[in-house]
C-alpha cells in the first residue's frame, strides 16, 4: 500500500508538471527580433548615442565667431567746473587670425566622427554580449529537457517495477530503488528550471524587460557552422573592426589637436569703432561750444605667452602616443582573431564528435540493457549507470553546441563581421 501511495505521488508531480508546461505555452522571442529589441531598447547603447549628439553639437559651436562687444560710457570733465560731459559708445570685436576657426570646426569634426565609430563599436560587443547570453538560455533550455527526459524515463520505469512487484518478479528493494531515483532526478528538474529561469531574466539586462521571463526563446545550434580562412579573418578586423577604426580616427582627431594649437600662437586683433558726444562747456576760462567725434581703434596683444610652447609640444607628444596605439591595437588584433579561430576551431572537433555517433550508441546501451532488466537479465543499477552515463553525455553534447556558439559569436566579433541567425 506505501508503494502504491509513493507511486501515485510521483506519477501525480511529473503529471501536474506536464499539464503547467502545456498550459504555460509562452510567446517566442526570436534571434533576430531580441537583438532588433537589445538596439532599440538598450539603456547603455542609448547613452552612448548622445555622445555623438554632443559632438555634433560641438562641431556648430567650434563654428561661431568671437561675439562683438558694446561699450557705453560718460565722463564729467570737471565736477562742478562746468567743463561739460563726453557720452560716448562703440562696439568692438576680436579678429581671429592664423586660421583658429577653420582648425576648431576640424578638430570638432574630426571628434564626431571618432564618437560615431565609437558608437558603432560599443554595438559591436553590446551584441555581442547579447548573443551569449541568448545562447545561455538556449543551452539551459536543452538541459531542462534532458533532465525532463531523464525524469519520466524513470517514472515510466518505476511504474513498470511497481507492477512487477505486486506480481513477485522483482523484490521490494529493486522497487524502492527506482522510485528513489525519480524523486532525486525530480529536483534535478527543479534546479534546471530554475536556471533556466535565471538565463531568461539576465536577458532584461540587455533589453531594459522586466516581462522577458514571460517569453520563451528558440534556436538552431546547428546554425553555428562556418567555414573560415584565416588570413581572410585577420585583414578583415584589421581593415574594418570598429576599434581599429577608432584608433586611426584619433590619429587625426589628435593631428587636428596640433593645428589648433598651432593656430592658438598667432596673435588676434581687436578692433573697435565708436562716436562720443562733448556737452557744452560754460565755465569762464575755457568755454568751448558742443562737439561730436567719431574714433577708431585697433588693439594688438603682446604674446610673451608663446615664448613657452608646453600646450603645442604637448599635443605633439598625444599624437605620437595614438599612433603607437594604433600599431599596438593592431598587433593585439591579430592575436585576438587567431586565439578565436583556433577556439572556434576546438569546439568545432567536439561537436563533430558528437555526431560520430556517441550519443546513438549511448542511447542503444540504455535501451539494451533497460530491456534486460525487464527481462530480469540485468539489476536496476546497471540501468540506472547507463541512465546518469547517457544523461551526461547528452549534457556534455549540449555544453558542446553552447561552446561552439559561443566560440563562434567571439570569432565573429574579434574579426569585426557579423551574419549569425538563428
Amino acid at each position: 500500500m506505501k508503494i502504491s501511495i509513493y507511486f501515485i505521488i510521483i506519477s501525480a508531480a511529473i503529471l501536474s508538471m506536464t499539464g503547467t508546461v502545456k498550459a504555460q505555452e509562452k510567446e517566442v522571442l526570436r534571434f533576430e527580433e531580441y537583438l532588433n529589441l537589445v538596439r532599440k531598447q538598450n539603456l547603455g547603447y542609448a547613452s552612448q548615442k548622445y555622445n555623438v549628439s554632443i559632438a555634433e553639437a560641438s562641431v556648430q559651436s567650434a563654428g561661431m565667431f568671437p561675439d562683438p562687444q558694446w561699450e557705453l560710457e560718460t565722463t564729467n570733465n570737471g565736477v562742478n567746473k562746468n567743463m561739460g560731459h563726453v557720452y560716448g559708445t562703440s562696439i568692438g570685436w576680436t579678429l581671429e587670425l592664423g586660421g583658429k576657426r577653420k582648425a576648431r570646426i576640424n578638430l570638432a569634426e574630426t571628434q564626431w566622427e571618432l564618437s560615431k565609430i565609437q558608437l558603432q563599436d560599443f554595438f559591436r560587443n553590446l551584441r555581442a554580449d547579447a548573443s551569449l547570453a541568448y545562447v545561455e538560455v538556449l543551452k539551459a533550455k536543452a538541459l531542462l529537457e534532458v533532465q525532463q527526459d531523464s525524469y519520466q524515463n524513470i517514472v515510466r520505469l518505476a511504474k513498470s517495477d511497481s507492477i512487477r512487484y505486486r506480481l513477485g518478479t522483482i523484490s521490494l528493494i529493486t522497487s524502492k530503488q527506482s522510485k528513489l531515483e525519480a524523486a532525486s532526478l525530480l529536483n534535478e528538474v527543479y534546479q534546471a528550471e530554475s536556471a533556466g529561469q535565471q538565463a531568461l531574466t539576465y536577458l532584461s539586462v540587455f533589453l531594459s524587460d522586466q516581462k522577458i521571463a514571460d517569453r520563451d526563446v528558440s534556436g538552431d545550434f546547428n546554425a553555428f557552422n562556418r567555414d573560415f580562412n584565416l588570413d581572410d579573418l585577420i585583414l578583415h578586423a584589421l581593415n574594418e573592426r570598429a576599434d581599429v577604426l577608432a584608433a586611426k580616427q584619433n590619429i587625426q582627431v589628435t593631428k587636428s589637436q596640433i593645428n589648433l594649437e598651432r593656430a592658438n600662437r598667432v596673435i588676434d586683433l581687436g578692433i573697435s569703432a565708436g562716436a562720443e558726444h562733448h556737452t557744452e562747456a560754460t565755465n569762464e576760462i575755457a568755454p568751448s561750444p558742443t562737439v561730436n567725434a567719431v574714433k577708431l581703434g585697433i588693439s594688438i596683444p603682446l604674446k610673451f605667452s608663446n615664448r613657452r610652447n608646453a600646450g603645442l609640444k604637448i599635443a605633439e607628444m598625444v599624437h605620437s602616443r595614438a599612433k603607437v596605439e594604433y600599431q599596438q591595437i593592431e598587433q593585439g588584433i591579430r592575436a585576438e582573431v587567431m586565439q578565436a579561430y583556433q577556439q572556434y576551431r576546438a569546439t568545432q572537433k567536439q561537436v563533430k564528435q558528437f555526431h560520430n555517433g556517441m550519443l546513438t550508441e549511448a542511447e542503444n546501451i540504455l535501451e539494451g540493457i533497460t530491456y534486460s532488466y525487464k527481462r530480469g537479465e540485468s539489476s536496476i543499477l546497471e540501468v540506472l549507470n547507463a541512465q546518469r552515463t547517457y544523461n551526461g553525455i547528452r549534457k556534455d553534447y549540449y555544453q558542446a553546441l553552447a561552446d561552439n556558439a559561443a566560440a563562434l559569436i567571439e570569432l565573429e566579433r574579434k574579426a569585426g563581421i557579423w551574419d549569425i541567425e538563428l
